[in-house]
């Protein structure tokens, strides 16, 4: 059966009017998940700012780790951290465990995917340090290796995840961080978490420049 062009054009701007409205629908979910971890979270959010800042002010370092997009998020804060935020400041130590495919590929191959990160931790963490966990489930495997690695190396943790904070909300010690989004989809979660990890960068500028 032939379509005439101007059937086309109207089916056109059906499907273009359905897709602004999915787009619109994207803009209402994130709004509303942030929303919702702006009723509960910012406390937790000073306290990791502070957790950070003493660990950064005595010559300490973060360590960062995550998979997919989260690893995509330990990189950015790496990055944020080493260079600069938004203003300018004196550069400050923190390494993404996610960047280097020679240490990940050996440890996933000789070992398992799930300690990639763990031995990392146990090889440059020292008392002190902190490690930034990003799971948006929680229940990331190699992510809770870090954790207790972490523990075991006597440093602090800061932990991002969503839902209902999966395993990793019941291993985490009273001096540790947990940021649990009040979110399902990991979309909005993943959406929150890099509004977390400003608020941790402007936090830490703000207590060493102010």
């Amino acid at each position: 059966m032939a379509y005439s062009s101007e059937h086309n054009l109207d089916m056109s701007k059906d499907m273009n009017a359905k897709l602004v409205e999915r787009v619109q629908g994207h803009f209402d979910d994130s709004i509303a998940a942030k929303q919702k971890a702006r009723e509960v979270l910012p406390s937790k959010v000073v306290d990791a700012i502070r957790l950070m800042h003493q660990a950064l002010a005595s010559g300490k370092k973060i360590l960062a780790c995550g998979n997919g997009g989260s690893a995509a998020d330990a990189q950015h804060f790496a990055a944020e951290l080493v260079g600069r935020f938004e203003r300018e400041r004196q550069e400050l130590p923190a390494i993404a465990l996610t960047t280097d495919s020679s240490i990940m590929t050996a440890i996933g191959n000789d070992y398992s995917y799930e300690v990639i990160f763990s031995k990392q931790v146990k090889a440059l963490g020292q008392t002190g340090d902190v490690l930034l966990g990003i799971s948006t489930s929680g229940d990331s495997g190699n992510v809770i290796a870090a954790i207790k690695a972490a523990h075991e190396k006597g440093m602090s943790v800061i932990a991002f995840t969503g839902k209902d904070g999966g395993k990793i909300g019941s291993i985490l010690k009273s001096n540790d961080v947990h940021l649990c989004v009040p979110a399902d989809r990991t979309a909005r979660i993943q959406e929150t978490h890099l509004l977390l990890l400003h608020c941790l960068c402007d936090g830490v500028d703000h207590l060493i420049l102010d």
